[in-house]
């Protein structure tokens, strides 16, 4: 999910342990000579219990910050700080109006110390009180430092009423949010586990304490399928070889900080955008055509494979955002490309029009995919106020790229 999002995190090809959280963790990281070593820093994901008591989200920011600091200190550009938490209606609070106040105040509290704050899912089951997600739609259109999600399908099956309140909120947020753009802080996701850190789509409802560090690699992975352009068992190979050298002393700091504090976690790759780099490029580099045509479904299973969980948010990548707009690929291009490792249908621009009727459409595809491949999908759908297909899109959000809305079906 934005941006945007980390996949889950994966160190190297060498021994590794597992962490509670699920992120592995290096027991030694060997260099090894790699086309380019990224230097950038997509985000530091926190999770975090939090039982309403400002002291202790306060104390998670601050260990976050402060390895935000140690990773600059060695030279890494680092671009976010997340903390992502339990669903917000467990805080302690009463479900009302001093529970939005509450939210008033960790959302002045994000930006003034300049961090996303993930405030947790507000439906995890289908069977949950709705009236998260109605409070939701008041965070979503008044709130911008907060991000938040549901989950629509999960082993259990489909999450028919969540697809529905979802749609719904969808709507009510492209109208009532300014420019439409709350919409970039709420994500749906089908099949996703506790802890994977795809923001906003993110989420926990265990004890916390932990990290995930993902560290760009988008530029390296083009650079080696540039080199062995349209062989996939070479490619494969060096691409695997190169992984612990793409992920130069980071994975050093990241034990570091493991072993300064009580939180458990680890540092792996992101093929998420950033620093002018695009995985789409990577792709293309691959097979030699636009990003969405023939061969693309073979080069994102062959990064997959070494790099899980690839980021294709759709309006936060300059590349993706311009083949958009001249149609090279579609929403159901998408929910095939998830099939082999793709995250899903995210930052992707609606039509200003789209009816609740289509959303749930689109929802139920992504949860029906989810469930019969048994793969984790998330989606942000972002219809732009006033646009009809043919129009380009006119947000404001800093990283987003303007694009061609396109016809749905």
């Amino acid at each position: 999910m934005s941006t945007t999002s980390l996949p889950p995190v994966v160190l190297s090809t060498d021994p590794v342990s597992k962490s509670p959280a699920g992120l592995l963790m290096a027991e030694s990281v060997v260099i090894r000579p790699a086309l380019s070593v990224p230097s950038r820093i997509k985000t530091i994901t926190g999770f975090l219990q939090f039982n309403g008591t400002m002291s202790i989200l306060e104390n998670a920011v601050t260990l976050l910050q402060n390895a935000k600091k140690s990773f600059e200190a060695a030279g890494y550009t680092v671009e976010t700080v997340r903390l992502t938490t339990q669903p917000f209606v467990e805080y302690n609070q009463p479900i009302g109006p001093d529970l939005v106040a509450f939210l008033k105040q960790l959302n002045d509290l994000a930006g003034q110390q300049g961090f996303r704050m993930n405030i947790g899912s507000a439906m995890l089951n289908d069977t949950d009180d709705p009236t998260g997600m109605e409070l939701l739609k008041q965070i979503l259109t008044t709130m911008p430092n907060l991000e938040s999600s549901a989950i629509i399908a999960d082993t259990n099956g489909i999450h028919w009423k969540t697809i529905a309140l979802a749609a719904e909120l969808i709507q009510y947020v492209s109208w009532y949010s300014s420019n439409g753009e709350g919409n970039f802080n709420f994500a749906v996701s089908a099949m996703q586990s506790e802890y994977s850190p795809y923001f906003p789509g993110t989420w926990l409802n265990d004890e916390g304490e932990q990290f995930g560090i993902g560290l760009e690699c988008s530029g390296a992975v083009r650079d080696i399928l540039l080199k062995d352009k349209g062989e996939y068992a070479t490619a494969s190979t060096d691409l695997a070889a190169a992984l612990p050298g793409m992920l130069g002393t980071a994975g050093t700091i990241a034990q570091k900080v493991a072993l300064d504090t009580s939180w458990n976690g680890g540092c792996g790759l992101t093929t998420a955008p950033g620093g002018g780099d695009s995985i789409a490029a990577a792709v293309e580099a691959y097979t030699g055509e636009r990003f969405g045509g023939p061969g693309t479904l073979t080069a994102l299973q062959l990064i997959n494979q070494q790099i899980p969980g690839i980021m294709l948010p759709v309006l936060q990548d300059e590349l993706l955002a311009e083949r958009w707009g001249e149609s090279a690929f579609t929403l159901e291009s998408l929910l095939t490309y998830a099939t082999v490792g793709a995250n899903g249908l995210d930052a992707v621009p609606l039509p200003g029009g789209v009816s609740v009727g289509q959303l749930k459409r689109i929802l139920s595809d992504i949860a029906l995919m989810a469930t019969k491949c048994a793969v984790p999908i998330s989606a942000r759908l972002v219809p732009a106020p006033w646009k009809q297909p043919g129009k380009r899109t006119s947000f404001t959000r800093e990283g987003v790229f303007n694009t061609i809305v396109q016809p749905l079906g």
